[in-house]
């Protein structure tokens, strides 16, 4: 079997303005979505979605560099597809979507689920978390985040991931008013969800200590990237709490993970296929198993992005949760034929081989690209 032909589909979907959320300075106005889609003469066909924050056209534009080399090769070939540098995370991303549509494609052609080509007797479901946290205003209503978690709860999610929320230099938030508003969170929803926060690298050393102490009091699940990314910092975090310090979303190398896992600095490592590729995850999950550091994927943006990502879970040998963004809108899902099952808290892989679904063939059609950024800066 040969590969014939490789494309790119660049997608978008705005957000109606009660859709649209706000994180630090940023307004995010609408959904992008990049998909590789790897042909081949023998009547098969790949698919894997590159994160968006590649910037969908240039990844579409990189795709097709890579497609020259590629056009005529053996999908079954593991060799085929470069590593990514680790230099620059965009480029990367372009290798990303090739490399999760040969998991596809490979899968299909072998008729097995890309965890069972990973790993003897994965998962047929893994646990799934409600990641979101980003719509609440601290000029505002803050407490939309207590709701928001309540909702999610109440829907049976058994785990949330919630963000920082606004501009602290806007509204004079400081490490206590924060930690206040984590203990009403807890108080809502601790006894039915785990809980676990991002601070998107926004706080200082001082803060990330103060906050993590707090949540560690409170039984949160882990801290995830709460400051400037460097593994002395991290070290000193993460020993300092019996939480998890979690990190590593934009790596797209097992070598840019290496400074944290000899420091001791990241209790869980997060890469995502959508930026490093399935091969390159679970060669991290590899390394961080033999110093006893769990892998829990970032996977932020699309349906095709969270397969790829939930079959590296189902793959893993201590397999946690799996990243499902709430605030994608009708994107997230609608690039697929058939949502999969979401139940009490699980994503069940559909029983078909590669990564399990298919997208329609008039995705461009009802959600044409949109060009530009897709957030917007804010001032107050």
């Amino acid at each position: 079997m040969k590969i014939t032909n490789i494309e790119t589909l660049c997608l978008s979907r705005p957000h109606e303005p009660e859709r649209q959320w706000i994180t630090a300075k940023y307004r995010t106005i609408k959904a992008d979505c990049a998909i590789v889609i790897i042909e081949t003469d023998g009547n098969l066909r790949g698919i894997g979605e590159a994160c968006a924050y590649g910037d969908p056209p240039k990844i579409k534009e990189r795709v097709a560099g890579l497609a020259k080399n590629l056009i005529g090769k053996d999908p079954a070939d593991p060799s085929i597809v470069p590593r990514p540098e680790g230099k620059d995370r965009a480029p990367d991303i372009a290798i990303a979507g090739i490399d999760c549509a040969l998991w596809d494609l490979r899968g299909k052609i072998e008729n097995k689920r890309v965890a069972e080509l990973l790993t003897d007797n994965p998962l047929d479901k893994v646990r799934v978390y409600a990641s979101s946290g980003c719509m609440y205003d601290w000029d505002e209503d803050p407490k939309q985040v207590v709701h928001e978690a309540i909702g999610y709860a109440d829907e049976g999610w058994t785990a949330m991931k919630m963000r920082i929320g606004t501009d602290w230099e806007w509204s004079g938030v400081t490490a206590d008013r924060f930690i206040e508003l984590a203990g009403q969170v807890t108080d809502a929803v601790i006894d039915r969800m785990q809980m676990m926060l991002d601070g998107n690298c926004r706080l200082s050393e001082e803060d990330s200590l103060k906050i993590a102490k707090a949540l560690d009091e409170m039984g949160w699940t882990w801290f995830e990237e709460p400051m400037k990314r460097d593994p002395n910092a991290y070290a000193r975090l993460n020993a300092a709490v019996d939480m998890p310090i979690t990190g590593g979303e934009p790596f797209t190398r097992i070598e840019q993970f290496e400074p944290y896992f000899e420091k001791n600095a990241f209790a869980i490592a997060q890469p995502d296929a959508g930026v490093c590729g399935i091969t390159e995850c679970f060669l991290i999950a590899e390394r961080a198993h033999e110093l006893g550091v769990d892998l829990c994927p970032h996977s932020w943006h699309n349906g095709l992005m969270a397969m790829a990502n939930g079959h590296l879970v189902a793959a893993l040998p201590n397999p946690r949760v799996l990243e499902v963004c709430r605030i994608q809108g009708p994107l997230q899902w609608g690039i697929l034929k058939a949502k999969p099952a979401i139940e009490d808290g699980y994503l069940i892989f559909p029983d078909a081989p590669g990564l399990g679904v298919e997208i329609p063939d008039d995705l461009e059609e009802r959600f044409p690209f949109i060009e530009g950024h897709y957030g917007i800066t804010v001032s107050r």
